[in-house]
């Protein structure tokens, strides 16, 4: 199995060792001629047990170190390996374009859907040019014109969820950021066409949220879905950023959790050694299960789709509620 060579997280620290013994194994190998495929075969299949029982067993903390691994597949990754003859459409029509937000038109598995989501960029220069993967006001418009688009053309959408959180600045504020978060749940609700959704990495409150009001939510093993970051919730409960583990905790983040909860609908496995290791399958894996679900809902009528969507975000509403 293919594996990507990735920077190791803090509680990884003993896998990378018996990772950086292989890699010195096969330059040894290819430097001097030696045969050392008995003992590189042992040494995988130890690494290969070592992510098992580490993955296993992951905290809400450690998943949320894992979603945000800047190695992960990208928004981009995933329209580049799944998304045939994609064409990018962009701008708001009223401000301008927003990079974070990505948007357009292509074919999946054979058939033409909109396809939007958050790009967070894989090195410095692309965090910065794609803002994060935190977008502003004309993002969230952008992503409700494409939605109108697949509402005319009768065009399923797939969207793939990846951010903190919408861009907090003042120029944000100024511009309608809520407004354009709240419009957006609203055209999710409003679609009449199949409508699937996943969280690819950090699923970061509102700003996952109005992209992702979707027929079907489904999130990958260990990415992340919450109201609000741990940070975010530990500086407002705890007074500290000391106190994010136990944040984690309570926000109940993980995709086991709000699987648990009925927040989402299906759960998918990631390989050992999490997405970041492993592009080509879990993008295979992803568009496997958007392919199933997408035709499930395919065989339902516009008011249908609308109609169980609604209902299903509004019982949860209900529920929470009583809980409470």
């Amino acid at each position: 199995m293919e594996t990507q060579e990735v920077e190791a997280l803090e509680f990884e620290k003993h896998i990378a060792e018996v990772e950086d013994k292989i890699k010195r194994l096969k330059q040894l190998e290819l430097s001097d001629g030696l045969n050392i495929d008995a003992e590189v075969t042992r040494l995988s299949q130890k690494l290969d047990r070592l992510f098992k029982q580490l993955y296993s067993k992951l905290t809400p903390w450690q998943k949320t170190l894992v979603a945000r691994h800047p190695s992960r597949p990208h928004c981009l990754d995933y329209v580049a390996g799944l998304i045939e003859d994609f064409e990018p459409l962009c701008g708001d029509r009223c401000f301008g374009d927003d990079m974070a937000m990505v948007g357009g038109i292509g074919r999946f598995k054979g058939r033409s859907v909109i396809v939007i989501g958050q790009e967070k960029g894989s090195d410095l220069a692309t965090r910065v040019k794609y803002n994060f993967g935190m977008a502003k006001p004309e993002g969230y418009r952008k992503a409700q014109r494409l939605m109108d688009l697949a509402n005319k053309f009768s065009l399923p959408v797939i969207a793939f969820i990846d951010t903190s959180g919408a861009f907090p600045g003042v120029e944000a504020e100024e511009r309608g950021q809520a407004q354009a978060i709240a419009s957006g749940i609203e055209h999710c609700l409003n679609l009449k066409v199949p409508f699937v959704a996943v969280v690819i990495g950090e699923g970061g409150s509102g700003g996952a949220i109005a992209i992702a009001a979707a027929n079907r939510v489904l999130m990958l093993e260990h990415s992340i879905y919450s109201v609000i970051s741990p940070e975010g919730c530990a500086s407002i409960l705890w007074r500290s950023a000391s106190k994010v583990k136990e944040a984690t905790e309570a926000l109940c983040l993980t995709a086991q959790d709000l699987r648990r909860l009925g927040v989402i609908d299906e759960i998918i496995a990631e390989p050992a050694g999490g997405a970041q290791r492993h592009h080509k399958e879990i993008i295979n894996r992803v568009g496997d299960v958007v392919e199933r679900h997408l035709k499930e809902l395919l065989a339902q009528t516009g008011s249908e789709l609308k109609k169980k969507r609604t209902d299903k975000f509004l019982k949860m509403g209900r529920h929470f509620a009583k809980s409470e």
